[in-house]
């Protein structure tokens, strides 16, 4: 199997264009179509990483956090990243990676969280808008159904658990074609009246193009009628963090025990309790500062993150609990979520989770 074989596949359940504007996801160093010889999985790419991979015989890294996030001018070795990406090409050794994109759906980082807390009627905690998008195309009603079908098979009309999902209404579609037209209904000249359906799915925006491909393939008309609308619409599939609930309330102190055992951290940085259960807890690998209003809006009892700053927690107001466990130590767990991913769709080549340490952060007791 080659590098672009396998990241077709994680490029299916996080495709690149979920990714946040400041990121870089997507394959960083090497050739797309090299043979994987083993794959690594780490958080961090660093030196230790490439070195670990040689080690283990993998020609692909899979990395959550992008080792290039800005521009390189020159490649000398004077820092880490620098060091990191010689080192790899030197070795023929690739670099993927994964990161807002695989933040930001289901199944993703944070509910890989919420799984490790065993949450319960889990979801995006504040959903995109204007990543989804509605195809209208009006189609002879003999040929509706076969349309239909290459649309879904496209991708299109998926909302939540449903499949398979559009509307069908009935009209009388009108044209005259031109003297230079080849119509497959009608002749040059004159008005031609058919019975149409008006067939409408929605689809997410990135497979616009797969999407009307599909449509222009399998539709018989020489000038295909349609529309494409993009939607304001929250696509609950799609954004940031993750809401659930506990199978049972827990009182404050408790929860932290447990926050603690299940996600294997030494210590929790947390906003004063409320004297009220937990039952209903937010969560956002990494940095999720940025979602507290949502967390409040969702009636949140905890809200758990990384990296708030001292003036950030008193944002809190005795509205909700933030408890900081660290960046590394909210998003470690999503190596096994790609390992499990992997495994579970290609078993061609060995799949390593890195023991290599990178957490950049120490503690001392």
């Amino acid at each position: 199997m080659t590098i672009k074989e396998l990241t077709n596949q994680l490029e299916l359940i996080a495709p690149l264009s979920y990714q946040e504007s400041y990121d870089n996801a997507g394959l960083i160093v090497g050739n797309a179509n090299q043979e994987i010889t083993g794959v690594l999985i780490c958080l961090d790419s660093t030196e230790a990483i490439i070195d670990e991979a040689i080690e283990k015989g993998c020609n692909l890294v899979i990395a959550h956090h992008p080792i290039i996030f800005k521009g390189l001018k020159k490649l000398n070795g004077k820092n880490y990243i620098e060091r990191t990406i010689i080192k790899a090409i030197k070795h023929d050794i690739a670099i993927y990676a994964t990161h807002t994109n695989l933040d930001n759906v289901v199944g993703g980082v944070n509910f890989k969280i919420a799984q490790m807390l065993d949450l319960h009627q889990v979801k995006i905690l504040s959903p995109k808008n204007q990543s989804l998008m509605k195809l209208v195309v009006f189609v002879p009603v003999e040929n509706a159904k076969t349309v239909l079908a290459a649309l879904h098979e496209a991708g299109a009309g998926i909302i939540g658990n449903y499949s398979h999902v559009s509307f069908r209404a009935e009209g009388t579609g009108r044209f005259r074609p031109n003297e230079f037209a080849n119509p497959t209904i009608g002749a040059a000249n004159i008005d031609e009246e058919v019975h149409e359906n008006r067939v409408e799915v929605i689809f997410p925006a990135y497979l616009k193009n797969q999407v009307l491909a599909a449509m222009y393939r399998t539709h018989i008309y020489e000038e295909v009628a349609h529309d494409i609308i993009l939607l304001e619409n929250q696509n609950q599939e799609v954004g940031s963090g993750a809401i659930g609930e506990l199978a049972e309330p827990m009182n404050e102190k408790d929860f932290l025990h447990f926050l603690k055992q299940r996600m294997n951290v030494s210590v929790i940085r947390h906003t004063q309790f409320l004297d009220k259960p937990i039952k209903k807890v937010a969560v956002c690998g990494g940095a999720g500062g940025f979602l507290l209003n949502d967390v409040i809006a969702q009636g949140a009892d905890i809200f758990i993150t990384a990296d708030y700053k001292y003036h950030e927690f008193f944002d809190a107001d005795n509205r909700v609990i933030i408890a900081d466990i660290g960046h590394y130590e909210s998003e470690q767990y999503t190596k096994e979520l790609l390992k499990d991913y992997i495994c579970k769709k290609i078993i061609n080549f060995a799949v390593h989770l890195s023991g290599t340490p990178t957490n950049p952060i120490k503690y001392f007791y």
